[in-house]
């Protein structure tokens, strides 16, 4: 055994290690690193570390401290899935499930020389605006840099419009440092911008203190069902949301124990809302649970749908005639594609429908995340409560104080947002050059995908009209069907699985956003650039070769021409 002294850095205190064969652990809490000794002569060794130096160097392999794996996985574990949250078993989230922890698998595979029919994994999954290649706004990213590095403010490169938001929004922080807790709902300054922000595209007068700032439109929409999580007459609580609808709302319902409440929207006539449907869905769920809330996206997710007037109409009618919340998820507000089509807030329609159903319960998500600017990452969002009970709110207020305080960059992104420069400022071409061409881009590319997609065998899909994604119904083979039965799978699971093994191409299934029985769908964005966009449409001639199941897949997916 062998004893080892070591002066730590810029300190007289020394401390002992006793060496077990060619490692050494320290005896005290000082440090708890071990190594690996290059040799073991000399019973005794000091060694002071140089100043200025992070660590130690000893020059010799640093290691990690080995320990038996067999034995920690002996261990029994007093936390099994019998006695957690069985809420947490239940509830699925298809956008990052299984067959996007494969595609990360892959592109690691591929990393280390896998020989496979493809070059890199084409991820088609998800939103996420910037990571299929859009560039930042460069007016929101200025405010950014002068929000949390405000000694950039004496710089000339920044615009003075810039720099008078960041001011604005500095002088709004405790201790002029955006590293500081802001108020529970968010920086005021910022709220009074997305009121006035409301008030411009409604016309209609918005209170600043029915704002409140989120990390994201996520987290708005969990504490507001959250908030509804009340047993009514001994019936769970029901969430009416649309099928086919965004996974968040179904993996939350789960997560609560709350009721989802699925009605339909009509394929046929472009992802339209039969009102004959609500009251189907609503009488169907009576004898399990008790209708609270309906859940509307506008426009739609997964679908690409922009509801008309007269359908938010509708929608409002049947939600006073049941006493329903509306959750007006609206976060896609400024992507519209088709020219016939046109977003109306939910605020402005009820509104404009008069007494009584201008006195409705109503909650709608905005963020940061989509449109154009689509700082996913950022996470800022905000909600507008309105016509809500005093005491409700203040409840509401109470659990929000918990969470101290959304995120600060993602509150700068909301007011990039809601508070972009105007026609006078230095910054306003600029900006709605960039605005305008990803836009424009995002058209194009809704255009494209559908023209490449409705002309391929086996398929059917609408014109996409808004947000950012297709939904296409697709054939499955009945080779394929039968070999996703034999495997236990939703043929569209299957279907996608094997799309990924064998083009690289990651989509998500229909089912996992709820679909009519019987039929098949899958989920791909289109902010894919339009390169990769016309890549994916043509990556089946890569698959020639491969059994008879793959290729009856490809076929109708329109993967070979």
């Amino acid at each position: 055994m062998q004893t080892i002294r070591i002066l730590s850095r810029n300190s007289k205190a020394m401390h002992e290690a006793v060496v077990v064969g060619t490692s050494f652990v320290f005896k005290d809490n000082a440090i708890r690193r071990s190594y690996s000794l290059c040799n073991g002569s000399g019973k005794n060794r000091e060694i002071a570390t140089p100043k200025n130096v992070a660590s130690f160097n000893f020059c010799r392999k640093i290691g990690a401290t080995k320990v038996n794996p067999s034995a920690v996985e002996d261990q029994p574990k007093f936390l099994q899935l019998n006695n957690i949250n069985p809420n947490f078993v239940e509830m699925e989230y298809a956008v990052r499930g299984p067959l996007v922890v494969r595609a990360g698998e892959i592109e690691k595979e591929l990393k280390h020389g896998a020989n496979k029919p493809f070059d890199y994994v084409i991820r088609a999954n998800i939103g996420d605006c910037q990571a299929m290649g859009q560039k930042p706004n460069t007016f929101l990213r200025q405010l950014l840099n002068l929000t949390f590095c405000p000694e950039l403010l004496d710089r000339n490169e920044y615009p003075d419009d810039v720099k008078d938001r960041a001011e604005e929004i500095l002088e709004a922080c405790q201790g002029g440092s955006v590293g500081s807790y802001t108020d529970s709902a968010g920086l005021e300054v910022v709220r009074r911008q997305v009121a006035n922000y409301i008030e411009r595209r409604d016309c209609i007068n918005c209170d600043w203190r029915n704002v409140y700032l989120t990390d994201g439109a996520t987290s708005g929409i969990k504490r507001i069902l959250s908030l509804l999580n009340c047993e009514v007459n001994g019936k769970k609580p029901g969430v009416m949301v649309p099928i086919p609808q965004y996974p968040l709302y179904s993996a939350t319902i789960s997560e609560y124990g709350m009721e989802k409440i699925g009605y339909y929207l009509e394929e046929e006539t472009g992802w339209s809302l039969n009102p004959q449907e609500l009251n189907r869905a609503i009488n169907e769920s009576n004898k399990d649970s008790v209708a609270r809330v309906i859940v509307v996206i506008n426009p739609g997710n997964p679908t690409g749908q922009v509801l008309t007037r007269n359908n938010i109409e509708e929608i409002i009618k049947f939600a006073y005639t049941n006493k329903l919340l509306i959750m007006a998820d609206e976060v896609y507000q400024p992507n519209i594609y088709d020219a016939k089509s046109q977003f109306f807030s939910f605020k402005k329609v009820m509104h404009d429908m008069g007494h009584p159903y201008n006195g409705m319960e109503l909650v709608s998500f905005m963020s940061a995340s989509k449109g154009f600017l689509g700082e996913c990452g950022m996470r800022g969002g905000y909600y507008e409560i309105i016509n809500v009970c005093a005491d409700v709110k203040a409840m509401l207020w109470k659990s929000i104080t918990a969470s101290l305080c959304s995120n600060t960059a993602g509150q700068v992104a909301v007011s990039a947002l809601v508070n972009p420069p105007d026609e006078s400022e230095p910054s306003y071409e600029q900006y709605m050059n960039e605005r305008d061409d990803v836009l424009a881009s995002l058209r194009e590319r809704a255009e494209l995908i559908y023209e490449i997609l409705r002309k391929f065998e086996g398929f059917q899909v609408n014109p996409i009209q808004g947000a950012m994604y297709v939904f296409p119904k697709i054939y499955i083979p009945p080779k394929a069907a039968a070999a996703a039965k034999a495997k236990n799978m939703p043929a569209d699971t299957f279907y996608a699985a094997e799309l990924l093994e064998n083009t690289g191409v990651c989509i998500i299934p229909g089912s996992g956003f709820g679909q009519k029985p019987f039929t098949n769908h899958f989920r791909s964005t289109i902010l894919l650039q339009i390169p990769l966009l016309k890549e994916m449409m043509t990556r089946n001639h890569r698959t020639s070769g491969q059994n008879e199941i793959v290729k009856s897949i490809s076929k109708p997916l329109g993967y070979c021409h």
